[in-house]
């Protein structure tokens, strides 16, 4: 399996103490950052409160010496730009509440997630949240409507596709959802699908083949398939080497290498 140089998180932070140590812009922006997330900003003394803390001091020798203090009581610490005294990063994020798209470079350029970010904020409508708002209130009634959860999934899956009628990038998806809940058609049945690679580089995978990875239930591939391209599929979706002889229910991708 490839490797990722960082476990995403989306830390919940509403409520609870934050530990942020340091003067100055840095610390000024860190503090804003916890007061957005609904925490509330402490000093070291309140550490016993705390999970997390920041540390935004110039001095080097004291930002490394606070880091330690706070890690050996437990916390997890960023200190600001010293990547190698990092147990975590703060993303650039793009916001479209309840809708977080977090972009991270594991320390390496925040000028690089910055601009990327930037670029999304032209292409993510602000309506997203409002999507992922009206998905969240008609979820009993896709229960009623798709009792069995690998039914209600593909449903989903369908309509959320790129020219349908909940495609996260129209402006109006979210007024479409009740229209589309009212009519919706039965979940798309299982379907075992043959992806042939052209290569072992993810790039070379066609929109259709990288879409059949994003959606599969099952993947089954051949044992000398690299972890790159198994990586783009879903993290929980079930992985079989071929040859396999078992059940295949739900959106079936097999992977053979060309």
């Amino acid at each position: 399996m490839a490797g990722i140089a960082n476990l995403p998180l989306f830390h919940r932070a509403r409520g609870s103490r934050v530990v942020v140590i340091g003067e100055g812009e840095a610390a000024a922006a860190k503090r804003r950052l916890v007061k957005r997330a609904g925490g509330v900003p402490c000093n070291e003394a309140e550490a016993h409160h705390a999970a997390i803390a920041f540390v935004a001091l110039e001095d080097a020798r004291s930002a490394e010496a606070a880091a330690l203090r706070l890690k050996r009581r437990g916390l997890l610490v960023n200190v600001v730009d010293r990547p190698e005294l990092c147990d975590f990063n703060t993303p650039s994020i793009l916001d479209r509440d309840p809708v977080l798209i977090a972009i991270g470079t594991g320390g390496t350029s925040a000028g690089l997630a910055k601009h990327l970010r930037l670029r999304l904020e032209r292409i993510i409508p602000q309506s997203l949240g409002r999507l992922a708002q009206a998905l969240f209130s008609a979820r009993e009634a896709l229960r009623a409507r798709f009792p069995d959860g690998a039914d209600r999934r593909r449903a989903v899956d369908a309509a959320l596709r790129e020219g349908s009628p909940l495609d996260p990038l129209l402006e109006n998806a979210a007024d479409r959802v009740g229209a589309w809940l009212d009519g919706a058609d039965a979940a798309p049945a299982s379907a075992n699908h043959v992806v042939t690679l052209a290569s072992d580089d993810p790039e070379d995978l066609t929109l259709r083949q990288a879409r059949l990875l994003g959606e599969a239930d099952v993947i089954l591939h051949d044992p000398a398939i690299p972890p790159a391209i198994l990586a783009r599929a879903r993290a929980d979706a079930v992985r079989h080497a071929l040859p396999y002889e078992g059940p295949r229910d739900g959106l079936v991708v097999e992977l053979r290498r060309g």
